[in-house]
């Protein structure tokens, strides 16, 4: 009904058109005194044909009007499938689709190209940025003392921050390595928690970790990319007690901390892009783009991430590794 109101909206000077000249066909019968019954008939035959052709074209143009609407993106195969060679407009039409197509493709293609190169040279950047990375711990295991297991800290929060510029040009990148087979998540966890051994020594924090005993369907660089940020930022604010790394049935890993917890206005947020919440100002280095990754790599291996948290009690990340089918990326 909308539809057929905007095609009157649309068509209003024929249809005036059209009245003016019934009405001024009856005056003409009028001042000629022609009997009215001379022009009743051919005056209901027309409005009869003009109605047909009414109804015909407004028919023409709803399917017009819904086969646009069911156009989606512009791409080759859909501006070929729309043909308007009716009317001079609408060869103007079809002329403006195939270069809006054209201009599309090309942008993709110049931003595929961008993004290509620049997750090339940010690779062979973290693969050189990582040589003096490695450097620098082997001089530092030549001695240990407060200062060098301090360093030592840092330089493996620099080596995260790295992954964590290549994790995020990966993510959009065609050529993404996943890696979909079973793997024991026992193994994932272990190599994140021997990663930050040395922040659990120098902060006094505990560790309740039992064997899981349990195989899940993922890619093991991926999830344990994602369980590594989930450690560091339990480590990160978290002063006192520690860290818990359970199971829960099926297939869903628990990573409790007794931190500070997650404010509840904060917490429907914690999973968007650059968002920090009260926490995150409270700590200028948080930069909001560590559970974002998170968020995006457990939605590209099918599994579910989800958080609970309690102000001065303590947050729960759960990830559900409970895939059920193996998806081809």
């Amino acid at each position: 009904m909308k539809l057929f109101l905007k095609y009157l909206k649309q068509h209003i000077p024929v249809i005036t058109a059209g009245i003016l000249f019934f009405i001024i066909f009856i005056i003409s019968f009028y001042l000629y005194h022609l009997p009215l019954e001379a022009v009743i008939y051919p005056l209901a035959l027309c409005m009869i044909i003009g109605l047909i052709i009414v109804l015909y074209d407004f028919s023409e143009c709803r399917k017009k009007h819904e086969m646009l609407q069911s156009i989606k993106c512009l791409t080759d195969i859909i501006a070929d499938s729309v043909l308007f060679d009716k009317t001079v407009d609408d060869e103007d039409y079809q002329r403006i689709i195939n270069l809006l197509v054209d201009e599309q493709n090309s942008f993709r293609t110049k931003t595929n190209i961008r993004l290509s190169e620049m997750v090339d040279y940010y690779t062979v950047w973290v693969h050189q940025i990582k040589t003096p990375i490695a450097s620098m711990r082997l001089n530092l295991q030549n001695e240990d003392s407060e200062l060098t297991r301090k360093l030592s800290s840092d330089l493996f929060r620099i080596e995260q921050y790295v992954d964590m510029v290549l994790t995020f040009l990966r993510l959009d990148s065609e050529s993404t390595d996943y890696v979909i087979k079973e793997y024991d998540l026992d193994s994932i966890v272990r190599q994140a928690v021997r990663k930050f051994a040395g922040d659990f020594i120098s902060r006094k924090l505990s560790l309740d970790y039992e064997p899981l005993n349990v195989k899940v369907l993922t890619d093991e660089k991926w999830l344990l990319f994602v369980v590594e940020q989930i450690l560091s930022n339990a480590l990160k604010y978290t002063s006192s007690g520690g860290i818990t790394i359970t199971l829960e049935s099926p297939k869903t890993l628990c990573i409790r901390d007794t931190g500070i917890g997650i404010a509840p206005e904060d917490l429907p947020r914690i999973f968007e892009k650059g968002y920090t919440g009260y926490n995150g100002r409270t700590d200028k280095k948080a930069s909001g783009i560590g559970l974002y990754l998170c968020k995006r790599i457990c939605s590209n291996l099918k599994h579910g991430i989800s958080a609970e948290s309690t102000v001065d009690a303590g947050t729960i990340i759960r990830l559900d590794l409970s895939r059920r089918k193996i998806e081809f990326e």
